[in-house]
């Protein structure tokens, strides 16, 4: 799982591309709170091959990636 709330983009983007890079996770929770890395963290994962499911809760989002 990685928390990346409280975090702007691009920064949250960086650590899913570090986490997929390094160990290419079947699977891997996003916890974020801001709109604009929901955005680009779903575009990266769907390039990267993951499906994305997006649950939001109040101000936070979910992203769960699967392969």
């Amino acid at each position: 799982m990685i928390d990346a709330r409280g975090l702007i983009c691009p920064m949250p983007v960086v650590m899913v591309q570090k986490e997929v890079k390094q160990n290419a996770p079947t699977q891997l929770e996003v916890l974020v709170d801001d709109r604009c890395a929901v955005e680009n963290i779903t575009r990266f994962a769907k390039n990267s091959g993951y499906q994305v499911e997006t649950t939001e809760d109040g101000s936070e989002f979910r992203l769960s990636l699967s392969k």
